[in-house]
C-alpha cells in the first residue's frame, strides 16, 4: 500500500478526496450510492468511483487512510431528527469497515447533531469497534472557518491512528459571526468573507450553463420579502405579511403540534440575506432557495455556493439542479479536507512513537463551557465508557 493512499466512503461530490489529493494523497477508490455523486466524482477526480450501497461487508482496497462522512440527515439540526432513520446506522457501518480493513489512519466527518444523537449512543457506536481495533482517536467539534473556509460551518471530526497518536490540525484562521467564534483562533488571520469569496463573479446569466459553470439564475419568487431584508436579517426579522406559507407552517408547528423538542431541529429562519463583510452561514442543499446575495435582490447561484464551499470554478457538478445543490451543500469543503490531509500526511511520513491499545485521546464537543443539557448528558455518557486521555484547553 502507498504511504499516502486513501479510500473515500460516502464520497458525495468528492470534497474529502479533492482536499486529500492537494495534500499529496492518491485516491484509490470512492464509494457512493448516488448516481449524480458518482458521475461528479468521475468527472473531476482520478480515483475509481463506484456506485454501491455501502454496508459492513464492503471490501476496500488496502489504503493508508479511509475517510468518510456518512449521510447525516437522520440527526441534522437543519430538520427533524429521526432516531429510527436507517441512515443513522451508517455510522456503525463506517466504523466496522475501518476496524476490519485496518488502515493506518481514518478520518470521520459529520454534523454537530451527531454528538447528541440518542444521548451519545451514536458516538459510542462509532468509537466501540475502532477503539477495540486499536485506534487512538481525537473527537472534536470544529468550525470550518477556522481552517480558511469562508463560512461558519460547525462539524464533528474524528481522526484516529492505528497504534500511534495522530495529530489534530491546528486552526489557521480566526472568524466571527457565529456563537463561540472568539473561543478559537484568537490572533490568527481572519478567514475570508462572503464578498471575498464571490465578489469577483460577474452577474449571473439567466440560463444554464452560466459563466463560470452553474453561475446562472438566482431569481425566482419572494422578491418583495427579499427586497425587505437588510444584510444579516432573516425571515424572522420581517412582519408576518412577508412570510411565505411553508415558513408559516414551520413557525407555528413548533407550538401547536406537540412535536417533541428533540425532533424539532433549530428554529426556522426561512430567507436569509448574507452579510458581505462576514463569513457565510453554513451552505446546505437548500441554500439556493434560502440564502440571499448580500447586495443583489436574488438568491445565491450554485457556483456561488460552490465558491463558499471552496470548490474551484473548474469543478463540474452533475445531475439535476436539486441534485447538484445537495452535492455542494453536503460536501466537506476541500480547503478543510486539505488541512486535515496535510496534518495526517506529516504523521504518516515520520516515525511516530508507537502506542499500545486503542483509546479516546481527546474529546471536545464544544468551544466553551456553555453547553446544552443534551450535550452535557451525552458527554457524560461518552466519557463514562471512553475516558479521554486529555482535554484541549478552553474547550468543553
Amino acid at each position: 500500500m502507498s504511504a499516502l493512499s486513501v479510500v473515500d466512503l460516502f464520497a458525495g461530490a468528492g470534497g474529502l478526496s479533492l482536499g486529500f489529493a492537494r495534500a499529496g494523497f492518491r485516491a484509490l477508490r470512492a464509494f457512493d450510492r448516488d448516481p449524480a455523486a458518482v458521475e461528479t466524482y468521475r468527472r473531476n477526480l482520478p480515483g475509481a468511483a463506484e456506485r454501491a450501497d455501502i454496508h459492513g461487508d464492503t471490501e476496500c482496497p488496502a489504503a493508508a487512510v479511509i475517510v468518510g462522512g456518512p449521510p447525516c440527515q437522520g440527526f441534522s439540526s437543519a430538520g427533524l431528527r429521526r432516531s429510527g432513520d436507517p441512515r443513522n446506522t451508517l455510522v456503525t457501518v463506517f466504523a466496522r469497515i475501518v476496524a476490519r480493513a485496518r488502515p493506518r489512519a481514518f478520518v470521520f466527518e459529520n454534523v454537530e447533531g451527531f454528538l447528541t444523537s440518542r444521548r451519545g449512543q451514536t458516538v459510542r457506536e462509532l468509537l466501540e469497534p475502532l477503539v477495540a481495533a486499536g485506534y487512538r482517536v481525537h473527537l472534536r467539534k470544529i468550525n470550518a472557518a477556522n481552517y480558511g473556509v469562508p463560512q461558519n460551518r460547525k462539524r464533528v471530526l474524528a481522526i484516529g491512528g492505528l497504534g500511534f497518536d495522530p495529530s489534530f490540525p491546528e486552526p489557521t484562521h480566526s472568524t466571527r459571526g457565529a456563537p463561540g467564534a472568539r473561543s478559537v483562533g484568537a490572533g490568527l488571520p481572519p478567514t475570508d468573507t462572503v464578498a471575498g469569496a464571490i465578489g469577483d463573479l460577474p452577474q449571473p446569466e439567466e440560463k444554464r450553463p452560466g459563466r463560470p459553470p452553474d453561475h446562472y439564475g438566482g431569481g425566482g419568487g419572494r422578491l418583495r420579502a427579499i427586497r425587505a431584508l437588510a444584510p444579516g436579517q432573516t425571515m424572522r426579522s420581517l412582519p408576518e405579511e412577508y412570510w411565505h406559507p411553508s415558513y408559516r407552517r414551520r413557525a407555528y408547528r413548533r407550538v401547536r403540534d406537540g412535536t417533541p423538542s428533540e425532533r424539532r431541529g433549530g428554529p426556522p429562519t426561512g430567507l436569509r440575506r448574507l452579510r458581505g463583510d462576514e463569513p457565510s452561514k453554513a451552505i446546505t442543499g437548500g441554500a439556493i432557495a434560502e440564502f440571499v446575495h448580500p447586495t443583489d435582490d436574488r438568491f445565491l447561484t450554485l457556483r456561488e455556493c460552490a465558491r463558499i464551499q471552496t470548490f474551484p470554478d473548474s469543478f463540474e457538478f452533475r445531475g439535476a439542479r436539486a441534485e447538484r445543490a445537495a452535492l455542494i451543500g453536503n460536501a466537506v469543503p476541500p480547503v478543510l479536507a486539505e488541512a486535515i490531509g496535510r496534518c495526517l500526511a506529516l504523521d504518516l511520513r515520520r516515525e511516530r512513537r508507537p502506542a499500545r491499545g486503542g483509546a479516546l485521546l481527546s474529546f471536545a464537543p464544544a468551544w466553551s463551557s456553555g453547553a446544552s443539557p443534551a450535550l452535557r448528558e451525552a458527554k457524560t455518557a461518552i466519557e463514562a465508557e471512553f475516558p479521554p486521555l486529555s482535554a484541549p484547553k478552553a474547550l468543553f
